[in-house]
C-alpha cells in the first residue's frame, strides 16, 4: 500500500519529538501528531518545570544534535544525597552519598529546564524534512489495513503509515483503541513540583529526603535555584496547593530545612495525583508504545523521562535495523524485538520505585532503623556504590546504540 510516512506518531510530548527525530536520523520518515497546539508548549518563561537526565539521556540528546542546543543551560548533578526523616526533624544520621566523580564516564546525570528543552526539539523537529508535524490535531479512530495502518484525525483527515506508535501519556488513546488494559495502583499521594530561588548555592548536589508522608527531591539548578518535587498524601497536598504563596512556603520549609538559607517560590507551581499505571501489552498489531503510555510510575530520582528515552533509543534501534535489513518495521517478530529488549529494564526500574515509595511512606520503627542502617552500610561499601552511581547514570545493561551516544 502507498503510506504517507513510515511510522505515524502520536503524542508530541518530549518523548514523542525524540523519537521522530532518532527515526529521521536513519533515514525513515514520520508523521508526528499532536493534540496541544505549539504556542501552548513553547512558552520561553521560566514556569519551574526541568527534568533530571540521566548521563545516558544526555549522550543520547548528543547523538541526536539536540545537547550541543542546550548544554549551556543546563546544570551539572554533580553528587545525590539520600536520606530520611521527619519534616521539622531534618535526616537521619545514616545517610546515602553519590559522587559523581567516582565514575570515570562523567557526571551522573544533570537538570534542565522544560522551556529550553522543548524549544531545542521545537527548532529540530521543523529542521527535518523527514518530519511532518500536526499540531493541534485529534485521532479519533485508528485500524490496521493491508500492509499498514490508519489513523483518522477529527477533521476527517486520513494517514497512513507502516506502524503506529503511542507517545500520548498514562491515557494513551492509542492503547485504548487497540483494546490494550492497564494494571497498577494508587498511591494516595500527590506530589507538588515547583521550583525556588534559595540565598545559598546548592553546588550540584540534588537531594532526595524520604519522610513518612512521601519524598522531596531538591535538584540543582543554574544560579541559586533548585526544583522542586514533594510529595505528601493526597488531601494535604491539595490542601497545600490551595494556599497562597507564602502559606506554600511555609508549609514547605519545615520538609525543607535551611541549609540553603531563606527561599521564595521562582515559578508556577504544580500538582499531580501519583499512581503506578502500566500497559498489559507494549506492542501489538502494527502498534508499540513508549513513556508514559507504556509505563507511568512514581516520580522518584526523576527517572519518568528517562525511562521513555530508553523506550525511544531502543523502539528506534530496532525498527533502523529493519529498514536496514529490507523488513517491514510493522512485523510482529520486529516489535517483538522491541518489547522483549524494554521488559527487563522496565520491570526493575518499575519495582524498584515502587518498592523504594512503600519501604519509606512510613513512620515504622523497625523499618525507619532498618532503612536507615541499610542507607548507612551501602554508603561504607565503595564497590556497591559506585554499581549503583552507574545504575544511576544509567549505563548498565544492553544499551541500544544512541544511550552509548552513537548514531543509529
Amino acid at each position: 500500500m502507498a503510506r504517507d510516512c513510515d511510522v505515524l506518531i502520536v503524542g508530541g510530548g518530549l518523548n514523542g519529538a525524540t523519537l521522530a527525530l532518532a527515526l529521521a536520523s536513519a533515514g525513515m520518515s514520520s508523521t508526528l501528531i499532536d493534540a496541544g497546539a505549539r504556542a501552548e508548549q513553547a512558552d520561553p518563561e521560566f514556569d519551574g518545570r526541568a527534568y533530571a537526565l540521566s548521563l545516558s539521556s544526555r549522550r543520547m540528546l548528543a547523538a541526536l544534535g539536540i545537547w550541543d542546543m542546550v548544554a549551556d543551560r543546563a546544570r551539572v548533578i554533580a553528587e545525590i544525597r539520600i536520606s530520611d526523616g521527619r519534616a521539622g526533624e531534618g535526616a537521619a544520621p545514616w545517610y546515602l552519598r553519590f559522587d559523581g566523580g567516582e565514575i570515570d564516564e562523567g557526571p551522573m546525570g544533570h537538570m534542565l529546564e522544560d522551556r529550553y528543552l522543548r524549544a531545542a526539539l521545537f527548532a529540530a523537529l521543523d529542521a527535518a524534512p523527514e518530519i511532518t508535524t500536526r499540531q493541534s490535531a485529534r485521532v479519533v479512530a485508528q485500524e490496521v489495513v493491508p500492509g499498514g495502518v490508519a489513523v483518522t484525525l477529527a477533521d476527517g483527515t486520513r494517514l497512513t503509515g507502516a506502524l503506529l506508535v503511542g507517545a500520548d501519556g498514562r491515557d494513551s488513546g492509542v492503547a485504548r483503541r487497540a483494546g490494550i488494559g492497564r494494571r497498577g495502583h494508587d498511591y494516595a499521594q500527590s506530589a507538588l513540583v515547583c521550583a525556588i530561588a534559595h540565598e545559598r548555592p546548592h553546588q550540584g548536589v540534588a537531594h532526595q529526603f524520604f519522610m513518612p508522608e512521601g519524598p522531596l527531591a531538591i535538584l540543582p539548578l543554574p544560579g541559586n535555584r533548585s526544583s522542586i518535587v514533594w510529595t505528601e498524601r493526597r488531601r494535604v497536598a491539595e490542601a497545600i496547593q490551595r494556599l497562597d504563596p507564602e502559606g506554600y512556603l511555609e508549609a514547605l520549609r519545615p520538609r525543607f530545612g535551611d541549609f540553603l538559607g531563606p527561599i521564595s517560590l521562582a515559578g508556577a507551581r504544580f500538582s499531580y495525583p501519583l499512581g503506578l499505571t502500566l500497559a498489559e501489552e507494549i506492542v501489538g498489531p502494527r502498534l508499540a508504545l513508549v513513556g508514559d503510555a507504556a509505563h507511568g510510575i512514581h516520580p522518584l530520582a526523576g527517572q519518568g523521562l528517562n525511562l521513555g528515552l530508553r523506550d525511544v533509543a531502543a523502539l528506534a534501534e530496532v525498527l533502523a535495523e529493519a529498514r536496514r535489513r529490507g523488513l517491514d518495521p510493522g512485523a510482529a517478530d520486529v516489535l517483538g524485538g522491541y518489547r522483549d529488549w524494554r521488559r527487563v529494564d522496565t520491570a526493575t526500574l518499575v519495582a524498584a520505585t515502587d518498592g523504594i515509595n512503600r519501604l519509606f511512606s512510613n513512620d515504622n520503627p523497625l523499618l525507619r532503623l532498618g532503612r536507615d542502617l541499610g542507607l548507612g552500610i551501602v554508603n561504607h561499601l565503595p564497590g556497591l556504590r559506585r554499581r549503583l552511581i552507574r545504575e544511576a547514570a544509567g549505563i548498565t545493561g544492553d544499551l541500544p546504540r544512541l544511550l552509548r551516544g552513537q548514531p543509529l
